[in-house]
């Protein structure tokens, strides 16, 4: 039994172009950074190649054909009730190339079609601008977010699209999960995250300190965007409601040690710095200091000040899927840099999905209260939850119960949340409502949806669309506004 939240509250969930669509060089779109990533697995990370490479598999290509496949599932998630869904605007399908004079008009037309679509269902509206998927000519030609001159061409996208959707869409948020960047050193997932966030890029060997650096400057020039693309937005729209996109997790430390506890404050500052700029419009107090101190001097003007004061956002959009624990790796303090003192250490208190990830409800319900600690009263919507998964399908069906308990477990730890503690969350949008491909490993077997794709790792099957059990489940949980759990 859960606890009932208001009627307006956005239930629904969530999706991003590149992982869905297809149509990858279709209605005259161009080449994004998503294309040229290539299919990894678990523990192998996806290779970013030069360009498109005949011969090679490329999941981001194909997607679930959602580029075709919108109104029927549209039509699946209206049935279970949604009253938001979040996509994002594909920018290569609006500036193929990212620097381009005029917007290309069959892309345009797209949105246009899917977002009335969506409006006649009564299903709200939330997109993305930027979600993984800048285009790869600004790469080759600019070097990604180091250049100054993609702010003018993403202030551009933006005003293009708020201009010809201020009467469809409501909800919009500037970059997906700007803050994974601050990562940039994990072993792993490091090089993705900084390709995704920013389009770079690093030789071989290069020092950690000059990566920071890079991702620092981009950082920047990606805040700005943002800010001017808010500003841009409320005056287009008054109604609008922009907002900033952070992957948040809460960090605990590996035992009461001051120096766990130290770093573990540092490693949030490190990650914060990016939701502090979108919601103050300054830079904290120890973001300045670090710079100042290892002689940084990442190219802030003055004017770029001026404009990240004037486009503060609306509300915090934020993704939850883990969390972790933070262990001091020497006596020297631990650094806000990310790099030095500290290192992430297994949680023997969770239980791991096969990915790896920590399962961790009541991490969301400290999370949320985390934040609302840090920006007092500012509206929070949870934009990505959900449990990656191999399904199997029986007899025509997925009894996917473990789907089910993970997030009947969050929602819980939501509410509890909202009614227990006050926090101001206007929603919640599971991610991956229907299969889509994965954007850390390219698989389609990792599947987060409610609705099963008859698609592969490879791309093949019949696409064919088939409800689990967690179909019913959330349908229910809609209908009752949480109660039905």
């Amino acid at each position: 039994m859960g606890l009932k939240l208001n009627d307006d509250f956005l239930w629904g969930g969530a999706i991003a172009a590149h992982q869905a669509e297809g149509a990858w060089n279709v209605g005259g779109k161009g080449v994004s950074i998503a294309d040229i990533l290539t299919a990894g697995a678990h523990g192998k990370p996806r290779e970013i190649t030069d360009g498109v490479i005949e011969g090679l598999n490329y999941p981001n290509h194909h997607g679930i054909y959602f580029y075709d496949t919108y109104k029927a599932d549209l039509a699946l998630m209206a049935e279970m009730g949604f009253k938001a869904f979040r996509t994002s605007i594909a920018w290569t399908r609006i500036f193929p190339n990212g620097d381009d004079a005029t917007p290309n008009e069959e892309g345009l037309q797209f949105c246009d079609d899917m977002f009335d679509e969506m409006n006649r269902l009564g299903i709200e509206p939330v997109i993305t601008l930027n979600h993984f998927e800048m285009p790869y000519h600004l790469v080759t030609e600019y070097g990604g977010w180091s250049d100054r001159r993609l702010i003018d061409f993403f202030v551009k996208y933006a005003e293009t699209v708020f201009t010809r959707y201020k009467d469809k869409v409501k909800y919009w948020m500037t970059h997906n999960e700007i803050s994974n960047q601050a990562n940039l050193t994990d072993e792993t997932m490091g090089e993705f995250m900084i390709w995704t966030n920013s389009g770079l890029k690093f030789p071989e060997g290069t020092p950690a300190e000059e990566k920071l650096a890079a991702m620092v400057q981009a950082g920047h020039y990606e805040l700005v965007a943002s800010a001017k693309a808010v500003e841009i937005g409320h005056a287009t729209n008054p109604d609008f409601v922009i907002g900033g996109m952070l992957n948040v997790a809460p960090l605990y430390p590996a035992s009461s040690k001051p120096a766990d506890m130290l770093a573990v404050q540092k490693a949030r500052q490190a990650r914060d710095w990016f939701s502090d700029v979108h919601v103050r419009g300054e830079y904290p107090a120890e973001f300045e200091a670090f710079a100042k101190r290892t002689g940084m001097r990442p190219d802030i003007t003055e004017e770029d000040r001026e404009a990240l004061r004037a486009g503060t956002v609306d509300y915090l959009a934020i993704s939850y899927y883990n969390s972790f624990v933070i262990k001091a790796t020497s006596d020297d303090d631990a650094e806000f840099d990310n790099l030095h003192g500290y290192e992430i250490v297994p949680n023997p208190e969770v239980q791991v999905s096969d990915w790896g990830w920590a399962i961790d409800p009541q991490g969301l319900r400290y999370t949320l209260n985390e934040l609302n600690d840090l920006y007092p009263g500012l509206p929070i919507m949870i934009v990505e939850n959900g449990f990656g998964a191999y399904d199997e399908v029986v007899d025509g069906k997925v009894h996917d119960q473990y789907r089910i308990d993970y997030l009947k477990a969050h929602v819980a730890e939501v509410e509890k949340a909202v009614v227990m503690d006050g926090i101001p969350v206007i929603g919640y949008l599971s991610w991956g409502p229907i299969d889509i491909v994965s954007a850390g490993t390219g698989e389609m077997s990792k599947r987060y949806g409610y609705i099963y794709v008859d698609l592969d790792d490879m791309g093949e099957g019949s696409g064919e669309r088939l409800r689990k059990d967690s179909f019913d489940w959330y349908k229910q949980v809609i209908a009752s506004h949480g109660v039905d759990l």
